[in-house]
């Protein structure tokens, strides 16, 4: 895998440098480019003062100032290829690459994709995981923080994959892929990769049933989205998780309201259970989160108020006793160009 990785770097190297066909040849065929830029920052207050008590992704932090990313992200199309090169800075960026070093921890994804007809597009490189409802990309979600059922699942694939269209609004994805969320690694084990998806026709309801496994671990998710109407929308994420036997779970419901387009508000209730001990924590959690976004043309504002409650008191109170509950508020800023 490794020697198709720095195969495709080199392809996709030479794929964004093309230039248009000389006007004496055959018409190039229909390209386009375009780039994505955004950055973020917050500043999160746990109400004990303990950071440790944020047991997610990208919000490790307490009474300070930190800049989650600067994101780059780059699209290209040319005929039947396209292909894609993000790049992140920042600790949400190092975070989602943390297996790796260097300049691998800056490149969120990176792939070439070929398209034969309308039904079949094979994809080789490093992609976002298909696995769940949240994204890594601040602007993509409506809470700024995250779940437990991100943080503890996969956050990319490196490998290859095929979309296959099956009619109407039904597709499928398979793939082979590193371990998870590896970009380089010497392990000859590899993982299965699937994706089932459909929608009504209006696409006001959509479903999704993801899966990976190997190496000792399987893991099914399933996400349904329901917009309601243009102010109120749905959102359902259930995943269970095998490790070497045992099992984990996360069960989180969204629900966003748009009062107008200026302002709306998010609520994300999720249990979340590693009571046998899959990844270490050995407790339940069932946390609420209510988030409000504040929109300025290209620029939005997060504040957010988040409660936990645990089983086996997970958390600390400021007297470093342990105890089953934890708050934080957050005030996120996200500006997309």
């Amino acid at each position: 895998m490794k020697k198709t990785i720095l195969s495709f770097s080199a392809l996709l190297m030479t794929y964004f440098s093309l230039n248009a066909q000389d006007s004496t040849k055959a018409a190039a065929p229909a390209s386009s480019t375009t780039f994505t830029t955004y950055v973020d920052a917050y500043y999160r207050s746990d109400f004990a003062g303990l950071k440790s008590n944020n047991k997610t992704s990208f919000t490790n932090s307490n009474s300070e100032f930190q800049l989650g990313m600067i994101s780059i992200k780059a699209d290209k199309t040319l005929g039947k290829f396209a292909g894609t090169v993000d790049l992140g800075f920042g600790k949400r960026a190092d975070e989602f690459s943390y297996n790796d070093k260097d300049i691998a921890t800056t490149l969120k994804q990176a792939y070439v994709s070929f398209a034969p007809n309308s039904v079949l597009k094979i994809t080789v490189g490093k992609w976002a995981t298909h696995i769940g409802y949240e994204l890594l990309d601040a602007y993509s979600n409506r809470n700024y923080s995250m779940s437990y059922g991100f943080s503890y699942g996969p956050f990319f694939h490196t490998g290859v994959r095929a979309d296959i269209a099956l009619g109407g609004k039904s597709a499928m994805m398979v793939g082979v892929a590193e371990p998870t969320d590896f970009f380089n690694t010497k392990a000859e084990a590899k993982m299965a990769i699937a994706q089932f998806s459909t929608a009504s026709s209006d696409d006001k309801l959509k479903a999704y049933l993801n899966y990976q496994g190997g190496m000792g671990k399987s893991q099914f998710d399933l996400v349904l989205n329901a917009a309601i109407s243009n102010e109120l929308g749905f959102n359902y994420d259930a995943t269970v998780c095998n490790i070497s036997g045992k099992n984990w779970s996360s069960n989180a419901v969204y629900m966003n309201y748009d009062f107008n387009p200026t302002f709306g508000l998010a609520v994300r209730s999720e249990y979340f259970n590693d009571s046998k001990g899959a990844l270490g924590l050995n407790t339940a959690i069932f946390q609420n989160t209510l988030s409000a976004n504040f929109h300025f043309n290209k620029f939005t504002i997060i504040p957010e108020i988040r409660y936990d409650d645990g089983t086996n008191r997970p958390f600390l109170t400021k007297a470093l006793a342990e105890t089953g509950t934890a708050g934080n508020f957050l005030i996120a800023a996200v500006y997309k160009f």
